[in-house]
């Protein structure tokens, strides 16, 4: 996975647009969609999540033919106006951006928001250097034939940040309570000072920190030139997302505009809720985000999870009794619906103005996954089947708890 910097660029062509089918199926069915952007990003509820555009997902011969474009096509006329995509997704970037030139005449530019990434750019490649990161944007900006990106984030801060942590996978929900100093994020703790990295001594822990600091500040420069709007961090642990918020806050008086985290507000993982509310209240993060409902994979039938899946035997193997508790068609809605629902409710539950919910990112491989995610959306969203939908969950929030699997992160990056 990834294009390093220098790689050539591959061009990636459709099939012309008035050739491509636009039959019943390319057509939003029946029922609500998803008009509503919140938040101060003004994002909608769902974004589409387009590392499904690479050869981690899908094959080459599936990604030149008409299959991109048709289901991109169709998510924007759900209502879908938002795509979250890297460099680090192979050519991700480029089939998407090719899709929507494609889709100019019925969507122009305005009509959507573009999530992209930089600084990772292969499984060890990572470079958060001012010169890289400038590069990164402008082969972005090119890829996606944009003159603007609304959301740029650090891609996998985990990598580059030390594990200032008891403990580096397990259930983190203690950095909020009682573990708090152990994770450097205790409320009266400076954060410029951080200290006590896992596998670090003296100088070398803030290393990283700085790397950081320096990477938002040349980001944020862009910002100033008005080619990126808003300015964030992306990654896996939380207590790492939150300590890195917190030490740009301090350092720089400035708060990050995004976070976004994956496979922490799922049926296994719930984690982000508590932590949602303190990158909010502590690190006046203006956005948090979540992607993966289905925790990469976890939470789909088999042959899932997958074999690269990080997750501990352990966790796979609850994942596996969990999908059959719900019944294996059903689990993806239950997973992706209930999702949707805790990222609503979590917050202010509609009630106005959208402080505390979350857009979760949702990964569509074809018109039928399209489909699927507005209508799990739809469920999420009918007051009348609560019930249901409760139920179901609580069938796999039942293995996870009993396995005392609910709530645990697996290892990543420096948090290993």
């Amino acid at each position: 996975m990834g294009v390093p910097l220098d790689s050539p660029e591959e061009l990636i062509t459709f099939p012309p647009i008035d050739t491509i089918p636009d039959g019943p199926e390319d057509q939003p069915t029946p029922g609500p969609l998803l008009e509503e952007k919140f938040g101060p990003l003004n994002l909608p509820e769902l974004i589409s999540g387009a590392a499904t555009w690479s050869h981690f997902y899908n094959d080459e011969d599936k990604l030149v033919t008409d299959v991109p474009l048709r289901t991109i096509r169709l998510a924007l006329r759900y209502g879908i106006r938002a795509f979250d995509t890297a460099p680090f997704y192979d050519n991700s970037e480029i089939v998407l951006g090719t899709a929507l030139k494609a889709l100019e005449p019925e969507f122009p530019r305005g009509a959507y928001q573009l999530i992209t990434k930089v600084g990772r750019y292969g499984p060890a490649d990572f470079d958060y250097s001012p010169d890289a990161l400038r590069r990164s944007v402008r082969r972005s900006l090119q890829r996606l034939h944009t003159q603007y990106l609304d959301v740029v984030y650090l891609h996998d801060v985990e990598f580059v940040v030390p594990c200032v942590a008891p403990r580096a996978e397990g259930n983190h929900e203690s950095a909020l309570g009682a573990e708090a100093a152990a994770y450097g994020v205790a409320p009266d703790h400076d954060a410029a000072g951080i200290s006590g990295a896992r596998g670090s001594e003296g100088e070398g822990e803030s290393e990283g920190d700085e790397r950081i600091l320096a990477a938002i500040s040349t980001l944020r420069a862009l910002q100033a030139d008005g080619l990126i709007r808003h300015v964030g961090i992306c990654g896996l642990p939380l207590p790492a997302l939150l300590r890195t918020a917190l030490l740009v806050l301090e350092r720089t008086g400035r708060p990050l505009d995004a976070v976004q985290t994956y496979a922490h507000l799922t049926l296994q993982n719930a984690t982000l809720r508590p932590f949602a509310a303190a990158l909010r209240a502590r690190a006046r993060v203006a956005q948090v985000l979540a992607a993966s409902p289905l925790g990469m994979g976890l939470l789909l039938p088999p042959p899932a999870p997958p074999a690269w899946h990080p997750a501990p035997d352990a966790v796979r193997a609850a994942a596996r009794e969990a999908v059959l508790a719900v019944g294996p068609e059903e689990v993806a809605a239950v997973a992706v619906a209930w999702s949707v629902r805790a990222a609503w409710v979590g917050g202010d539950g509609g009630s106005g103005g959208g402080a505390g919910r979350m857009p979760v990112v949702v990964g569509m491989s074809n018109l039928r996954e399209v489909h699927a995610a507005v209508a799990a959306w739809r469920w999420a969203r009918d007051e009348g089947r609560q019930e249901e939908l409760e139920g179901k969950a609580a069938l796999a929030q039942g293995v996870f708890e009993r396995t005392g699997t609910a709530g645990w992160t697996w290892a990543s990056g420096n948090w290993a």
